[in-house]
């Protein structure tokens, strides 16, 4: 039997059940389009009213069809469905693609039938595309196995393999691409992802040595595992992933007892997660074959170092300052290239960089040559934007000198063609050369292509980084609320540094307990029934002697009464205080898509206002930890602000780390970890508060209904 994935996309036959001899219909469509567009491999029609269509034997059903059937195309009404299914199981299909609408996507009814065909499938070994879908196309093969109406034009194959779960709006980012110029080697849409998922075919399509790209449109994702392990296939290739997914205020923050969670929206762990594989995310269709392009038609860069070329001051402005906002790098020359632009360039161009090198080059194309090849050889440029516009009457002039340059050039550039007429981007990018429509446009797939370089570069450095990490076994408390004593054994366990902690029953333990630990220290309520310390009062700072301790105790011990008088107190901890000058905070959350995640960014009271966080899958290497600082917004906080020492970065790495693997030491069991605040020094990093929760035997955790702290 011929491999699912390998028989959905590259099948050798193709059943197609419903077929009809009316062309014009759904379940024409498809074997019009595989007559029609060549292909080599054998059709057989099932539909019992005909004897044949056309010039083809149509068969009553698929096991009067002789010889074996990679693929079939199910185009039936819902209710035969299942049926159809149990056929191609008994015959030994590998793989069908269901064009069939009226299963999740109406509701209970709907969705009990598609996991019917779900679970019917599976136990005869027939992977699903769909249902719901408009299928695929594999235009290297000419295999049309869709009813879209993108395959009524041509369907030419190129480096790009697109996979989308939406099927209209998948067919507009098609035809968009292909009036680009951007062959796609494979089309195919997931609908509703039934069986097959949007990372599993992407993952089949990538494997392709034709395929160079890898594009998507994503509405959710149902697997993250499966998307992490695509990514890392990609990665492993040299191919990049290009995505664009929606979503991103849908869903909003789940309710749940820690901050971690209140702030783990669908989106901003589905874009940690894809920073920390390598997949590009673009905002928008356009924006996606912007970097798409870019990425077809060039090298990857050695470094961020942008070189400008316009034929407008202006326009040099506004690339130069995107492209610092994108964290690009935009070099002055060095004083050789400039001596060298000055010979070549008008009086009143400028040679700086961005280089003006003025509307002069039309008259002497030579100029343009030459000024592109010196900003391209200094040193501290690594890729160049080319930016001109209109130039109706020198299309062929220009086209000359830009394949002239691409041909005498090392290093990667893209052409910015503002109003360009058709004829000139046409030419261009048959001759492998991107052409971006605008100013910002050009500089954000230009950042794209840094990025992915960047990106690539250190995954393949950090794979030793990655073995080496170590998950331990750990003895996991059963109670879903674990107590602060037993989170700081795990916490030591793991090596993540906390303040020494002890728990005290009555007035005098405490006050012992204080003595043990040195003074000043602080006392907190320890009870699994108020998990909001501060809010019931539970907490007092800066107890200095063995009486305020007391004293302190006994305060306590009647506010968590008053708060909750049927609140299981086990009685009070005690603390020492901690220094450090700045809060940052820590977390983990069990995501339904993608499992445990990390949460890393500046604590205290503002972290739900300010939200500047990250998110990462556990657990992490050091460089990965190193890339959440880096994301924050606020990360200058920890380079030393007015006049202040910097934070030390690298003990935040550590617990970075240390807590990672703390989260993929408990995988399900978790339900969420808050270390908030963690206190930052000059020297070292210590937790002072933390909250740790477990799913119980069921899989059902205990959630508060708002952020705990103190």
């Amino acid at each position: 039997m011929t491999e699912p994935l390998h028989a959905l996309l590259a099948p050798r036959s193709i059943a197609i059940l419903g077929s009809s001899a009316d062309f014009r219909k759904v379940s024409g469509r498809p074997l019009k389009h595989l007559l029609d567009k060549g292909y080599a491999g054998k059709i057989y029609p099932v539909n019992p009213r005909y004897e044949t269509i056309g010039e083809l034997r149509c068969y009553p059903n698929v096991g009067a069809i002789e010889s074996e059937v990679d693929l079939a195309i199910i185009v039936l009404p819902a209710s035969e469905v299942l049926n159809a299914v149990r056929e191609l199981g008994a015959k030994g299909v590998p793989a069908a693609i269901i064009f069939s609408s009226g299963f999740s996507e109406m509701g209970d009814a709907g969705r009990q039938l598609e996991r019917e065909i779900v679970a019917s499938a599976r136990a005869s070994g027939v992977r699903l595309c769909g249902p719901n879908c408009l299928g695929l196309i594999n235009a290297f093969d000419k295999v049309l196995a869709t009813f879209s109406q993108y395959a009524d034009a041509d369907t030419p194959s190129g480096p790009v393999g697109f996979v989308t779960q939406s099927g209209a709006f998948g067919t507009a980012i098609a035809a968009l691409a292909r009036r680009r110029g951007l062959g796609l080697g494979y089309f195919v849409n997931t609908g509703n992802e039934a069986d097959l998922n949007f990372a599993e075919i992407m993952a089949e399509v990538i494997r392709d040595p034709r395929i160079k790209i890898g594009a998507g449109y994503i509405e959710g994702l149902k697997n993250g595992d499966d998307f992490v392990a695509l990514a890392d296939a990609a990665m492993e290739l040299g191919k990049p992933l290009v995505v664009t997914k929606v979503g991103r205020l849908g869903a909003g923050a789940r309710a749940a007892a820690s901050h971690t969670g209140s702030l783990a929206g669908d989106d901003v762990v589905f874009d940690g997660v894809a920073r920390q594989h390598g997949v590009i995310r673009a905002r928008n269709e356009e924006h996606m074959l912007d970097i798409v392009e870019v990425l077809a038609h060039c090298d990857l860069p050695q470094g961020a170092g942008v070189g400008l070329l316009t034929q407008s001051g202006g326009a040099g402005v506004l690339m130069a300052d995107r492209a610092q906002e994108l964290g690009l790098s935009v070099p002055v020359l060095q004083p050789d290239t400039q001596a060298a632009l000055q010979k070549v360039i008008p009086g009143f161009g400028a040679v700086g960089n961005p280089v003006d090198v003025t509307g002069q080059f039309v008259a002497d194309p030579n100029l343009l040559l030459e000024s592109v090849k010196l900003m391209l050889a200094d040193p501290n440029v690594d890729v160049g934007i080319v930016w001109f516009q209109l130039m109706e009457a020198h299309v062929d002039k220009l086209v000359k000198v830009l394949v002239e340059i691409r041909a005498q050039v090392s290093k990667p550039f893209v052409v910015c063609w503002v109003a360009a007429p058709e004829a000139g981007v046409k030419a261009l990018r048959e001759n492998g050369i991107a052409v971006l429509r605008g100013a910002e446009p050009a500089v954000d797939a230009v950042a794209a292509l840094v990025q992915y370089a960047q990106v690539r570069r250190n995954w393949l450095a950090r794979r030793d980084e990655r073995k080496a990490i170590s998950v331990p076994a750990l003895d996991v408390p059963h109670a879903q609320v674990v107590s602060t004593m037993e989170g700081s054994r795990l916490l030591t366990q793991l090596g993540v540094p906390h303040a020494r902690s002890l728990l005290a029953t009555s007035a005098d333990e405490a006050a012992k307990a204080a003595r043990t630990l040195g003074y000043p220290v602080v006392l907190k309520i320890e009870s699994p029934d108020i998990l909001h310390k501060t809010e019931a009062g539970g907490v007092i700072l800066k107890l200095t002697d063995d009486e305020t301790v007391k004293q302190a105790f006994a305060t306590i011990i009647a506010r968590a009464r008053q708060y909750n008088a049927n609140a299981r107190i086990e009685g009070v901890i005690v603390q020492a205080m901690a220094g450090g000058d700045t809060e940052f905070v820590i977390g983990l959350q069990n995501d339904p898509v993608f499992g445990v995640v990390l949460m890393a960014g500046l604590g205290g009271v503002l972290i739900e206002v300010l939200r500047d966080v990250a998110f990462r899958k556990v657990p992490l290497t050091p460089s990965e930890a190193e890339d959440m600082l880096n994301d924050l917004h606020g990360k200058a906080v920890l380079a030393g602000v007015r006049g202040q020492p910097p934070r030390d970065r690298a003990a935040l790495t550590q617990m970075i780390c240390a807590v990672s693997r703390l989260g993929a030491a408990l995988g399900p069991r978790l339900a969420t970890l808050d270390l908030n605040p963690i206190m930052v020094g000059e020297k070292g990093a210590m937790a002072v508060d933390w909250l740790l929760m477990l799913e119980d035997a069921g899989g059902a955790a205990q959630h508060a209904p708002k952020a705990a702290s103190g």
